[in-house]
């Protein structure tokens, strides 16, 4: 019992560990993207066929906002109610005369025509960023392990991962003193008296 105890802490290591590594990464590709979230997953046919249902998109900030062009692909809030993220391609650029505000209207390349509410006004308050990099169809993998399966394998892999560490079993000191006192496998001491005379 004392054993397990003293591995505890080993597994408690760890899982923090692999916690602080996953959160280090999130971070640096938050900061790197330079956006809350730098991964969005297609889930409509709107942008067929440049994106597909289940494609990721890395999506990226860092001031993009006034680089837009019309052509690119953008990711932002709804206008309306700003209840859904929307992936659509910009199609017009105003640039407000008096106050500089840009306003962009997108429209999704499989859409006849833009949507009010959905593809405009879009301001800088709306917007998430710019499609950097799709994977296509990496989206399936999130679909599998979406909630609540996510967490049930987060929770089996963390349990392994501390009955592994706990289960590893030390060669028992109690063990190795018993055999380093037998002396059937150990030479018979040397002696230094002298050899008994004739």
């Amino acid at each position: 019992m004392e054993s397990q105890k003293s591995r505890m802490p080993v597994a408690v290591r760890d899982i923090a560990i692999v916690v602080a590594g996953v959160a280090i990464v999130w971070l640096g590709l938050r900061l790197a993207f330079d956006t809350n979230n730098p991964f969005y997953v297609v889930s409509s046919q709107s942008m067929v066929p440049a994106l597909q249902v289940n494609d990721v998109l890395v999506v990226r900030d860092g001031g993009s906002w006034e680089q837009l062009k019309i052509g690119d692909i953008i990711v932002f809030n709804r206008p309306d109610g700003e209840d859904r993220v929307i992936v659509h391609r910009v199609a017009e650029i105003n640039d407000r005369g008096g106050d500089g505000e840009r306003i962009i209207r997108t429209k999704g390349d499989a859409n006849p025509a833009s949507i009010p509410g959905t593809d405009y006004p879009i301001t800088k308050e709306n917007y998430i960023g710019k499609v950097v990099y799709v994977m296509p169809g990496a989206g399936v993998v999130t679909k599998i392990i979406s909630p609540p399966v996510n967490y049930i394998i987060i929770a089996i892999i963390l349990v392994m991962l501390f009955f592994t560490k706990v289960g590893r079993k030390k060669p028992d000191s109690t063990q190795q003193s018993a055999s380093s006192g037998s002396t059937g496998s150990q030479p018979p001491p040397s002696s230094s008296s002298p050899p008994p005379s004739p």
